[in-house]
C-alpha cells in the first residue's frame, strides 16, 4: 500500500508465482538430502509435461503462448504433483497427474476462472485410477509418516511458508485454520479411541507431517480456487483440516487432503457470498428474514 486507504502497491502475477516456487526449494532442498536425486527427475518430468501440455491446450485456444507459459502457473502445478508423489512412484503416473491437472485448469477457461484447485484434480484422478500404485508402502507425502526424516521435510515446508507469510503472498488464515482443525479433529478421534480406531494416528502425527505442512502453505491457500474474505479463509481452511482428519481416520485413506480440498472448493463461492463484508458506505439489515442494504448519510 503507498498511501492508504486509496492506492495499493502493484504486484504482478509471474512476481507472485516465482516466490512460491522460491519457498518450495527448501522442502525440495530436504527431500533430496533424505531420499536422494530421484525426486528431482519426478520435478523435471513433471514440469516438461505441463509447459508442453500448456503449450498445447493454449494453441488449441488460440491463446497467446509466451504469456501464459511465463507466468509460473503451469509450474507451480507441476511441482506440486511431483512432491505429492514419493520419489520411487513410476514415472508414467507423474506424466499423467500433471496432464490431467492442466487440462482441468483450462476446463473452465484462462488463469484465475478456474473452479478446482489443478494440482488436487490431477492427484486425485491418479489416486481414483491407480489405488493400488499410489498407496504402495513407500513413504508418500498425502499418505502416513514414512521414516524419522520427515520432520526435516515438515521444517522446510515450513520455512518456505513463514517466508510466504513474510512476503504477504499469502495470509496466516488458512495455515492457522487448516492445523488448528486437523489438530482438533485428530484429538476427538483420540479421545473416542476403541478397537475401531487401532490403526489411528494422532494429531501430533496427523499435524507434523510433511504433506499437512506443504498443504496448509501451498495447497489450501491458493487464490484462485479458495476464498477471499478473512472470515472466508477460516471457514474454508478449516473445513479442509476436518475432512482431512476424517478421511484419514476413518477412511485410512492417502488421498485425504486432496480430495477435502476438492470438497471445499465447490462450497467457496458460497462461503464468501456469505462471509462478504458490506460495501462501504452501506451495511446490512435484516428485516422479516430479508436482508436490505441501507445508505449511510
Amino acid at each position: 500500500m503507498i498511501h492508504s486507504p486509496y492506492l495499493f502497491k502493484s504486484v504482478r502475477v509471474p512476481s507472485v508465482r516465482v516466490r512460491v516456487l522460491v519457498a518450495l526449494l527448501p522442502g525440495i532442498a530436504a527431500y533430496v538430502w533424505l531420499s536422494g536425486a530421484a525426486i528431482l527427475l519426478q520435478l523435471a518430468l513433471a514440469s516438461v509435461t505441463a509447459l508442453i501440455a500448456e503449450a498445447l491446450v493454449l494453441a488449441a485456444r488460440r491463446k497467446p503462448l509466451k504469456r501464459f507459459l511465463t507466468d509460473g502457473s503451469a509450474l507451480i502445478t507441476a511441482w506440486l504433483i511431483a512432491l505429492s508423489f514419493p520419489p520411487p512412484a513410476p514415472w508414467w503416473l507423474t506424466v499423467l497427474g500433471t496432464l490431467a491437472a492442466i487440462v482441468a485448469k483450462h476446463f473452465y477457461g484462462d488463469l484465475g476462472k478456474n473452479r478446482f484447485n489443478p494440482a488436487m484434480v490431477g492427484l486425485a484422478l491418479m489416486l481414483l485410477a491407480c489405488p493400488t500404485t499410489t498407496s504402495h508402502n513407500s513413504p508418500a507425502i498425502f499418505g502416513h509418516l514414512g521414516g524419522t526424516g520427515w520432520p526435516w521435510i515438515t521444517l522446510a515446508y515450513l520455512a518456505g511458508g513463514l517466508w510466504l507469510l513474510q512476503q504477504r503472498i499469502i495470509t496466516w488464515h488458512m495455515p492457522a485454520a487448516f492445523f488448528g482443525a486437523l489438530a482438533l479433529i485428530s484429538g476427538v478421534f483420540g479421545l473416542l479411541a476403541s478397537t475401531q480406531f487401532t490403526q489411528f494416528a494422532g494429531p501430533w502425527f496427523q499435524v507434523l507431517s510433511g504433506g499437512s505442512t506443504l498443504a496448509a502453505f501451498f495447497i489450501v491457500t491458493d487464490p484462485v480456487t479458495g476464498t477471499t474474505t478473512p472470515k472466508g479463509k477460516l471457514i474454508f481452511a478449516a473445513g479442509i483440516g476436518l475432512l482431512t482428519g476424517i478421511i484419514h481416520t476413518l477412511g485410512n485413506y492417502p488421498g485425504g487432503i486432496a480430495f477435502s480440498v476438492l470438497l471445499m472448493n465447490i462450497a467457496a463461492p458460497m462461503i464468501d457470498k456469505h462471509t462478504r463484508p458490506p460495501v462501504f458506505g452501506h451495511k446490512l439489515k435484516h428485516n422479516s428474514g430479508n436482508i436490505a442494504t441501507k445508505s449511510t448519510q
